[in-house]
């Protein structure tokens, strides 16, 4: 049984921690690899990325596997959820081993950040070490293919998505030749996700998934949407964040090559995208328990191009599962409120 998410791949768990009030609107998601971690790469574009153990995953460099991957809130201040996650594989004795003792190990976790302080109304709320903790405790709660959480949560709390309330969605698939490909992504975009002249969302209009609204709903849409870009008339600061999974068995050169192939569905789904405001980043792991057929190396085609079909699919998810946000830091409507 699939769950349409990230967690149809085989030992894949995700958790949140969700923060908001007193000021509040932010939080950390945590995808916690299998046991003995992952194979991982990642592909940052866009001028604004904040990142943490990148360069870890270049195919040149040693560490091979990861054991989790960071998306976080807060911006170059919510990276310290990373710390967490990281205290918390060590006590468990899982990372690269630096010594004879079983428990020398250096977790190696990627993270990457998106930009909504003050969102909530306090510009010092954000992420920090224990929110990381909370959100690896919850992925590590989770069963196997256990349903994810989308919308306003985690990462996805504060997100924005134009002039439209962002979130966590996510999104899976089984190619022909049986490799599962799943994305989950933090949709935070400074680009907008739906057509304005007709209402319809990018990824939607892509996928041929067409229903367009009424006029007057359009009409009135657009009128929420001037308004909300009058109310917030600072320059977009945003970044959207995704994670594309497989059990197919990867090299870190392929894995790097499906985090590039990924940013594809950003760019299908949301327009413009990769701005100097946006830090696009897609992070692609491969747990390894499907082989590529050695006789037919093509077949990795359908695992390149199933990552971009999915995190199409998930920014729609996510935007169509958020809520609307009216509070002290600012206003954003919901597609599903302006639209239904």
């Amino acid at each position: 049984m699939t769950v349409d998410a990230l967690t149809d791949v085989a030992g894949v768990r995700v958790g949140h921690a969700t923060r908001t009030g007193d000021g509040r609107l932010t939080g950390t998601t945590v995808v916690l690899a299998p046991e003995g971690g992952a194979v991982a790469a990642v592909d940052v574009r866009g001028g604004a990325p904040g990142t943490k153990e990148t360069d870890a995953l270049d195919p040149r460099n040693v560490v091979q596997r990861v054991e989790a991957i960071v998306l976080t809130g807060g911006s170059a201040y919510g990276l310290d959820a990373a710390s967490g996650v990281m205290a918390w594989l060590e006590e468990r004795g899982r990372g690269v081993r630096v010594g004879v003792d079983p428990s020398h190990v250096v977790p190696v976790v990627p993270a990457a950040c998106l930009f909504d302080l003050g969102r909530g109304g306090d510009f010092r709320a954000r992420p920090d070490a224990a929110t990381g903790r909370a959100a690896v405790e919850a992925a590590a709660a989770t069963g196997p293919g256990a349903p994810v959480p989308q919308g306003c949560v985690g990462a996805g709390t504060g997100a924005v998505a134009g002039s439209l309330k962002g979130g966590i969605g996510t999104a899976s698939t089984v190619t022909e030749s049986g490799f599962t490909v799943a994305a989950l992504v933090a949709v935070n975009a400074a680009g907008s996700v739906l057509d304005p002249e007709t209402g319809v969302l990018y990824g939607e209009l892509f996928q041929g998934r067409v229903n367009y609204p009424r006029a007057e709903i359009h009409e009135a849409a657009r009128r929420r949407i001037a308004e909300t870009e009058a109310r917030h008339a600072l320059p977009p600061l945003n970044t959207t964040l995704a994670v594309v999974a497989t059990d197919a068995v990867l090299s870190k050169a392929q894995a790097r090559m499906l985090a590039g192939t990924s940013h594809d569905g950003i760019a299908r789904a949301v327009r413009p995208v990769h701005l100097m405001h946006d830090g696009d980043t897609v992070f692609a792991l491969a747990t390894g328990t499907h082989p590529l057929e050695p006789a037919d190396p093509v077949v990795l085609n359908e695992v390149l191009a199933a990552g971009p079909d999915m995190v199409m699919r998930a920014i729609v998810e996510a935007v169509r599962a958020a809520t609307p946000v009216d509070g002290p830091g600012g206003a954003w409507p919901s597609y599903g409120e302006l639209y239904g």
